[in-house]
């Protein structure tokens, strides 16, 4: 039997777990202790932090794993590539992983390669003159900590007055002693979810977002197709392209965020690892193939067929709360449809909740199919409406 790592025991993880239980696969779970659903569902727990990847390489080495995989996080990311580079196993390798989980690397990457993207500036914490170092840059801006997730320590500035307090909190969020500072580009942004397998990008299947607005934007929802002209699907398909190579990824999912300002499709980051927010579970609706059993194959060392002869509209959305307190009550009076692919509450009645900021804060998730997008996106406001959640 086949032995797969699952970096993660979260919400995220728990279809990974589920798929590799049914495919016949010995499933190790690394995670912090916590209240997490994936522990109860594998075969073996190591309790752990993700991020110590020395640590997690020592377990993958005495258990001799197979494979290495995470989903939906960006904290497990550097830790899949040590230890895919030091046990010769298939994933993305530590370098790319390093320049995926930190923004100015990723950046200088994409200046270096010529990949579209927002100018910047890297800031010192301790920087006394940042006026002087920004003035070529033009407002608003997007002070961003490097190496954060979950839209953590990214936030909008608008006039020079707030720079101060704006670095004060993104110091809260970040371990590096310095920062990067972008413009804020004026455009549509939209997401894509894609694949690259042997230094090629199998598919890339762009997905509208919607953005709860924060102290920055923060996806709470999807939906797919995304309809963009052939022209403009081509352009994004070339800049991930060049993307993925500056980044030096391989043989791993893609999260990506994208902008088109003008026209022309800008690359804001990408992450080395399948989105959040029911995404993958999206791209398996959309193809009508399981996007969880293509990357477990790929994580063993196989080599998945990413083809597909169908498009399924679809749309997600996450539950959320506006108050912080406990759940009295969660109900679901949607009657049986087979366009409703999953509705999840994530806690029960008497958990502990916040109140909606980031996406961890999530309670719950709504995922619909239909034979439009528009039919799909209004399915997804009646199966919503039809579903509350009282938090006292």
């Amino acid at each position: 039997m086949k032995k797969i790592m699952i970096l993660g025991a979260g919400v995220y993880q728990v279809p990974l777990i589920l798929k590799a239980k049914e495919m016949g696969l010995y499933t190790i779970v690394v995670s912090i202790p916590g209240n997490y659903p994936g522990f109860d569902l594998a075969d073996k727990i190591y309790y752990e932090d993700t991020a110590d990847y020395e640590k997690v390489l020592e377990i993958a080495r005495s258990e001799n794993i197979d494979g290495i995989v995470t989903a939906g996080t960006d904290v497990a990311v550097i830790t899949v590539g040590k230890v895919c580079d030091e046990m010769g196993l298939c994933g993305l390798s530590f370098e790319a992983a390093q320049i995926a989980a930190n923004k100015l690397l990723m950046k200088e990457q994409y200046e270096k390669y010529g990949v579209r993207t927002a100018r910047f500036r890297k800031i010192s914490f301790r920087d006394e003159q940042i006026q002087d170092k920004l003035a070529e840059l033009k407002a608003p801006l997007i002070f961003k900590a490097v190496d954060s997730s979950g839209s953590r320590g990214i936030i909008r500035v608008d006039y020079p007055e707030q720079f101060q307090e704006i670095i004060s909190k993104v110091k809260g969020y970040t371990k590096k002693d310095y920062f990067i500072v972008e413009e804020f580009l004026e455009g549509e942004e939209f997401g894509a979810q894609a694949f690259v397998l042997d230094g090629e990008v199998r598919f890339i299947l762009p997905h509208g977002d919607y953005v709860f607005q924060g102290e920055t934007g923060v996806p709470v929802g999807h939906w797919v197709p995304f309809e963009l002209s052939d022209n403009i699907i081509e352009d994004a398909k070339h800049q991930l392209q060049l993307a993925a190579e500056a980044m030096k990824l391989d043989n791993c999912a893609m999260n990506v965020d994208f902008i088109l300002v003008d026209g022309k499709t800008y690359v804001l980051e990408i992450g080395g690892r399948s989105g959040a927010t029911c995404l993958s579970e999206m791209v398996s609706t959309y193809y009508q193939f399981d996007y969880y059993e293509k990357m477990l194959e790929a994580a063993l060392g196989e080599k998945p067929d990413f083809s597909s002869d169908c498009e399924v509209p679809c749309a997600a959305m996450l539950l959320y709360s506006d108050t912080e307190g406990l759940i009295v009550s969660q109900t679901d009076q949607n009657p049986i449809d087979e366009d409703i692919i999953e509705i999840q509450f994530d806690h029960n009645i008497g958990d502990a909740v916040s109140r909606f900021r980031i996406g961890p804060h999530r309670i719950g998730h709504v995922i619909v199919k239909a034979g439009s997008v528009d039919q799909a996106v209004k399915k997804l406001d009646q199966v919503i409406n039809n579903i509350e959640i009282k938090v006292k």
